[in-house]
C-alpha cells in the first residue's frame, strides 16, 4: 500500500525538497503551506500530491485541512512537522514582542496544533499508527546570537517530541527529531555570506545541500514503526556548533 505523508511548509526550502524527495520515491505527499501557488505547482507535477492551503498557526484550518487530507488519502502516515520562522536578530530587551509571539505561534503553537492533528487521526485510523517527524534545529542545542525566541521554541520542540514519542507508543505512533544546521536555502542564504559569531565576530559559514535533508527525513519515515531514530543531527561538516562559543 502506498504510503502517505503530510509536510508543512511545503512551499519553499527544506519542506519543499523533502516533499518533492517522498514524491520520487513513490509516496502520496499532502503539501502544506500559508501560499497556495508553489503547492499548486508541485502538485501539478505529480498525481501522487495534494496542495492543501493552510495557516499552520490557526489550529481550526488545521483540523479543516488534516481532516481533508485524510479524507482525500485515506490514512496519514506520517507528518513532517517542518513548517518556521526566523524573526531579525535581536537582544532580548530590543526584540519585538510580536516578534516572540509570531515565532512561538507558528514555531511552537503551529508544531502543536500540527501534531495534535496528527496523532489524533493515526490513533483512530486502521491499521492504527504512523509517525510524527518534528524538524527542531541545532538551535534545539545551541543558540546563536540574538536568537532568544527561535532558540527557546526549538528547544520546546524537543519537548514536544519527547512526550510524544513517550505517549505514542501505545498507539504505535513513532516521534522523532530531526536536527538541522545550515541547509542552502532561502532562509538560510545569510549564513553563506556572514553571520554574527559567539565571539563577537562575523564570518560565512559552511552549508550543505538541501537534498541531503530530505534523504535524511525520508529514511526516518520509511522505517517500521517499530524502529523509530529518536533524534538526528544533520549539518554542514564545518559549520560552527560543536565549536559555537
Amino acid at each position: 500500500m502506498t504510503k502517505v505523508i503530510l509536510v508543512t511548509g511545503a512551499s519553499s526550502g527544506i519542506g519543499r525538497a523533502t516533499a518533492q524527495r517522498f514524491l520520487e520515491a513513490g509516496w502520496r505527499v499532502g503539501l502544506i503551506a500559508r501560499r497556495a501557488e508553489p503547492l499548486e505547482e508541485v502538485a501539478a507535477a505529480h498525481p501522487g500530491a495534494a496542495a492543501l492551503p493552510c495557516d499552520v498557526a490557526d489550529p481550526a484550518a488545521v483540523e479543516t485541512t488534516f481532516a481533508a487530507a485524510a479524507e482525500r488519502f485515506g490514512r496519514i502516515d506520517a507528518l513532517f512537522n517542518n513548517a518556521g520562522i526566523f524573526r531579525p536578530a535581536a537582544l532580548i530587551d530590543e526584540m519585538p514582542v510580536q516578534d516572540w509571539l509570531d515565532t512561538v505561534q507558528v514555531n511552537l503553537n503551529g508544531m502543536f496544533f500540527c501534531a495534535r492533528a496528527a496523532f489524533g487521526h493515526m490513533r483512530r485510523q486502521s491499521p492504527q499508527g504512523g509517525r510524527i517527524i518534528n524538524n527542531g534545529s541545532i538551535s534545539a542545542h545551541a543558540p546563536r546570537p540574538g536568537s532568544v525566541g527561535y532558540t527557546a521554541t526549538k528547544h520546546a520542540v524537543t519537548g514536544l517530541t519527547k512526550t510524544l514519542s513517550l505517549d505514542g507508543r501505545p498507539f504505535d505512533i513513532a516521534c522523532g527529531q530531526i536536527d538541522i544546521g545550515n541547509a542552502a536555502t532561502e532562509m538560510a542564504a545569510p549564513q553563506a555570506k556572514g553571520v554574527p559569531q559567539a565571539d563577537g565576530s562575523i564570518r560565512p559559514e559552511a552549508m550543505m545541500g538541501v537534498g541531503e535533508v530530505a534523504d535524511a527525513v525520508l529514511h526516518m519515515a520509511s522505517l517500521p514503526l517499530s524502529t523509530n531514530v529518536q533524534f538526528m543531527t544533520i549539518m554542514a561538516t564545518k559549520m560552527p556548533f560543536v565549536g559555537r562559543g
